[in-house]
């Protein structure tokens, strides 16, 4: 239960008094960046969003090559909050009822009873989703948007926090689905995970380099203390300049001959108006993980490509010059004046 009032029209006493709760309540965050790093080296910008996405209530779509400690990231993460952890494997004979549940008819009782799925739980792992078919994903669409599952007639609310965190390989294309506009739009964040540096991988084989693993992730903190944080995630401070700035930055991408003519021939479209608020909450959510109680222009560049990268759709013109919709979001980066 939220008890923080909303700050209207805050002073800068208010905004300090907020800045030394946010510091201690981001604490634990910090304790679980390195109890994770106990089992996971580097990736620092996928912990980094995916407590992002943790703290802002939302949805990631992670997109790398095999290898690179994806589930063993989000897996961690379930065991550093103290919550219950789902991998679901998506392949194209998946059916929605292997995700959500489904009505058994018990014969000792001659009714029909639920058995609720793996979606029921706090963390999913939804491991390459675009190998699953168009049925499968609208039942996840469904979990995601409205946190809740229907079986039969029954809606059933689903855990808080609920996350899920769906990984796609970028080279094997093979046997896959598109992923679905909406679907697309209704994760928060686009991460691209990349290979790990020689000191990285180097750190790797003397850690893992066993039969068994020895490390484990130690619990510092309970689910509990999600809700307290985003309450305060919610207060953190966003000037009307930034706003601007957030605004000015996602309807450039529906208008990118603003830029230039050129940017214009390689944007087919832009980004909702989730894009903005997805982009206000990450922002206001870094500054939290930075212990601060307000948000600069600095937070919004920083997770401009993650929040966006997805919701930008390039034309075959951009496809034929090899430019990706993050060059596109860099050039509008560049342009719109930082306040």
């Amino acid at each position: 239960m939220n008890l923080i009032k909303p700050m209207t029209n805050p002073t800068h006493t208010d905004i300090q008094a907020l800045g030394e709760q946010v510091k201690v309540a981001s604490e634990p965050f910090t304790q679980l960046h390195d109890s994770m790093h106990a089992v996971i080296v580097g990736q620092d910008a996928l912990l980094h969003r995916m407590f992002i996405g943790l703290l802002a209530n939302g949805h990631l779509l992670i997109e790398g090559v095999p290898g690179l400690a994806k589930t063993l990231a989000v897996s961690s993460l379930a065991k550093g909050i103290n919550t219950s952890f789902q991998r679901l494997q998506f392949t194209p004979d998946l059916l929605p009822a292997d995700l959500t549940g489904t009505l058994m008819y018990r014969q000792d009782k001659g009714e029909f009873v639920v058995n609720k799925g793996p979606i029921f739980s706090s963390i999913i792992l939804a491991d390459e989703i675009n190998r699953a078919p168009a049925k499968v994903q609208s039942a996840l669409l469904e979990a995601m948007q409205e946190r809740q599952v229907t079986i039969g007639t029954d809606t059933f609310t689903l855990p808080d926090p609920f996350l899920v965190l769906a990984t796609m390989n970028p080279i094997e294309q093979e046997g896959t689905y598109p992923l679905p506009e909406a679907q697309v739009d209704r994760f928060m964040m686009k991460v691209i995970v990349d290979y790990p540096n020689r000191d990285e991988e180097r750190e790797i084989l003397k850690r893992m380099a066993k039969t068994s693993q020895c490390n484990t992730v130690e619990c510092v903190m309970q689910p509990d203390s999600i809700a307290t944080a985003r309450a305060l995630v919610d207060q953190i401070y966003i000037d009307d300049q930034i706003a601007n700035y957030i605004v000015d930055l996602v309807q450039m991408t529906r208008t990118p001959e603003r830029v230039s003519e050129e940017l214009a021939e390689f944007v087919e479209f832009g980004s909702s108006p989730r894009a903005t608020l997805a982009l206000t909450l990450c922002a206001k959510a870094n500054a939290f993980l930075d212990g601060r109680g307000y948000a600069t222009p600095q937070d919004v560049k920083d997770l401009a490509h993650d929040v966006l990268r997805h919701r930008v759709a390039t034309t075959y013109e951009a496809e034929a010059e090899g430019k990706t919709s993050d060059d596109v979001i860099s050039k509008i980066l560049d342009f719109v004046p930082v306040p």
